[in-house]
């Protein structure tokens, strides 16, 4: 009688978790190795604290967000998609909503939900977790991977080993580039890890005198020199160095981009330019000025536009249409107006360049996409080594796209790991 695999897990976020129960429930012996005192920590902190777990869309709409790098998802997504992952939440008891961008969340607005479903079903098939426990090594054995070694030099003996450690963005929460030098130790080439969905720093000062006010239902167009890059709906947010919030993270992306192809991303070749009020034509939007100057005719401009802008922004909105802001009401001129129009429609901020990788959402990078065969996650150079989430080089856009994927390979990778046979 065939005796179970031994699977060994490295990181117990979302890929490790999924990962841990997929193989757990094949039938094999699992343990998870987490370097922190917890399960699912950058889980925790995902969606600001509400885990956008997937995105309500196609496999092919998934895997096309990705870009050309997403072809390598198909099997993966293919297998357990977002519909899959929407069912594996109502029957954990989790259920959720869907919202603007087809972003799917838990109904109670709590990541912590996401995270203790995932964690109880790993441990429900019979995973194990061991906690405070960073793998240094991986133990090899004629090229073949054959367990991990910890920091303290304890060595545990695998016929599989899932190396699930994340990147190297949110370091925090344990994501520090771990299982890019595991990988490296396997033979494998890691691309540079760098940001992929992260805030951006602006030229201009003027945010950040702004710093927390958040703006809805705006649309931002990211420009490369006089070409229009991407444009996102949504809510954006102004800091203490610049713009965050969803659709910035989004349109870093192209800065990114940029970035890691080595073109010099230099002060003055990326524009972000806001519209405040998309739903107005600039006709409208006119005729809509005329009137709350009409309102308030006897006070001067800067104390003109309350019911059209939150107050914060007025001053920067008067400086960029360069209006004297303390022009009567009444006596705002045709010109001016439509200088006031312009800004509200084109405001533009220069971007510096992408913040650091520590405060990215996702990496950019990893474990070269070329040397693990896709239809089961496991390395082409090392027999018994498989990968999966954000150590492998791939990213999307928010929306619940990475976590996705950081699920789908995470399944797969536990699946093809069960069946792992020592000859």
């Amino acid at each position: 009688m065939a005796t179970a695999n031994v699977v060994a897990v490295i990181g117990a976020g979302a890929a490790g978790m999924m990962a841990a129960a997929a193989a757990a429930g094949t039938g094999a012996i699992v343990t998870v190795y987490e370097r922190n005192r917890m399960a699912g920590k950058k889980i925790l902190v995902s969606g600001k604290g509400r885990c956008n777990f997937t995105n309500d869309c196609s496999v092919q709409e998934l895997v096309e967000g990705f870009g050309p790098r997403g072809r390598f998802l198909y099997s993966a997504l293919s297998s357990f998609g977002p519909a899959q992952m929407c069912a594996l939440m109502e029957n954990l008891g989790v259920a959720y909503k869907i919202e603007r961008g087809r972003r799917v969340f838990p109904a109670s607005d709590r990541a912590s939900d996401v995270r203790d479903a995932l964690y109880n079903r790993a441990v429900g098939s019979g995973a194990r977790f061991m906690f405070g426990r960073r793998i240094a090594r991986l133990a090899l054995e004629g090229g073949s991977v054959v367990g991990v070694i910890d920091t303290r030099g304890a060595s545990f003996c695998a016929d599989a080993v899932i190396c699930a450690s994340g990147g190297a963005s949110y370091p925090a929460t344990g994501s520090t580039g771990d299982g890019y030098a595991l990988a490296r130790q396997a033979g494998h080439s890691v691309n540079e890890p760098m940001p992929a969905l992260v805030p951006m720093e602006t030229v201009e000062e003027w945010p950040r005198s702004l710093a927390g006010l958040a703006l809805r239902n705006v649309e931002v167009t990211l420009l490369d020199g006089d070409r229009a890059s991407a444009s996102e709906f949504g809510e954006m947010l102004f800091t203490h160095y610049g713009v965050g919030g969803p659709i910035i993270l989004t349109l870093s992306r192209a800065v990114c981009r940029a970035q890691r192809s080595r073109r010099e991303v230099r002060p003055g070749r990326f524009i972000l330019s806001i519209d405040l009020k998309p739903a107005l034509s600039e006709a409208s939007l006119d005729r809509r000025v005329q009137r709350d100057l009409a309102a308030m005719s006897r006070k001067q401009l800067k104390n003109s536009l309350d019911m059209l802008l939150p107050k914060a922004l007025i001053p920067a909105i008067i400086e960029f249409a360069e209006v004297d802001e303390t022009t009567p009401a009444n006596q705002v001129t045709a010109a001016q107006r439509a200088a006031l129009v312009g800004a509200l429609k084109q405001l533009r901020l220069t971007v510096l360049g992408p913040r650091p990788l520590e405060e990215a959402i996702v990496t950019s990078g990893g474990v070269e996409l070329g040397q693990v065969d896709p239809r089961t996650m496991e390395s082409k150079l090392a027999p018994g080594l498989f990968f999966a989430g954000e150590v492998l080089d791939i990213d999307g856009p928010t929306g619940g796209y990475n976590l996705q994927a950081a699920f789908s390979t995470g399944r797969l990778a536990g699946v093809s790991a069960a069946r792992q046979r020592r000859g």
